[in-house]
């Protein structure tokens, strides 16, 4: 049974933080759930952490994985069986984190298309404390770095919205050219697309991560590392420091 990603339903849906669901499978240390407010590990984005409250007490959840059904993994004594109900409540510090971290990703990622030739985003690995990002072909300077990270942060200063929809593969390809979207990475077979839009066409980008529905929240980027990974692809990691706004979470998504 697939599992309902309730932070897919829009970008506000995940400032949530508790969920009510059922169990639907049981496997090992690990449990299905017929809804979730737990990013899975994907798309380069880290997992959420937290807890499950069932008839047994509370579980820590170490570990999402998975597609279509997400399991949460909390150890081989959970004494949890299918049909079981369940309060789960999400690690709202590590999540924030995770989408500010993101949506830098998809700023920077924009920024350097625009600013040298084209560069693509061509692997990213987003973690609560310090992310990175690949471009390929590029040959970054100092003075190019210095650049990106002048260039980003102008516009977390601006402060623009962030706002998701769904569109179809040719109405992003009418809005952006299909090498900065990475639209040849996604399987054909996916016509539908939730894509995440910063400001007025700043960036825009088909992805299924959690972020900031305004770019303050972010904090200023610095880069702290660049790395050779060979063949015209270069590796920078960010930090992030911290932001102008910094919003409470919501509690129970219904």
């Amino acid at each position: 049974m697939a599992t309902e990603q309730l932070y897919l339903r829009s970008i506000e849906s995940g400032y949530y933080t508790d969920f009510h669901a059922t169990v639907t499978s049981v496997e090992d240390g690990k449990v299905g759930l017929n809804r979730t407010l737990f990013y899975p590990l994907g798309g380069g984005q880290n997992w959420d952490t937290g807890s499950l409250v069932g008839p047994n007490g509370s579980l820590t959840v170490n570990e999402v994985r998975g597609r279509g059904t997400i399991l949460h993994s909390v150890g081989e004594n959970h004494q949890l069986e299918i049909g079981d109900e369940v309060k789960g409540s999400i690690d709202w510090e590590r999540r924030h984190a995770h989408m500010r971290m993101h949506t830098a990703q998809h700023l920077v990622s924009g920024v350097v298309y625009e600013a040298f030739n084209g560069a693509r985003t061509v692997g990213n690995q987003i973690h609560d404390d310090r992310s990175r990002i690949d471009f390929n072909p590029i040959s970054l300077t100092e003075e190019m770095l210095e650049q990106i990270a002048f260039e980003t942060n102008l516009l977390i200063d601006a402060d623009h919205k962030v706002t998701d929809s769904t569109m179809t593969r040719t109405e992003v390809n009418a809005e952006m050219p299909p090498e900065r979207t990475n639209m040849d990475l996604l399987p054909a077979s996916i016509s539908q697309l939730r894509v995440v839009k910063i400001g007025d066409n700043l960036d825009l980008c088909p992805c299924a991560g959690t972020h900031v529905q305004r770019l303050a929240e972010i904090g200023h980027i610095q880069i702290i590392g660049k790395k050779s990974k060979g063949k015209g692809t270069q590796r920078i990691t960010y930090e992030l420091e911290i932001p102008q706004i910094i919003p409470n979470p919501k509690k129970e998504i219904l």
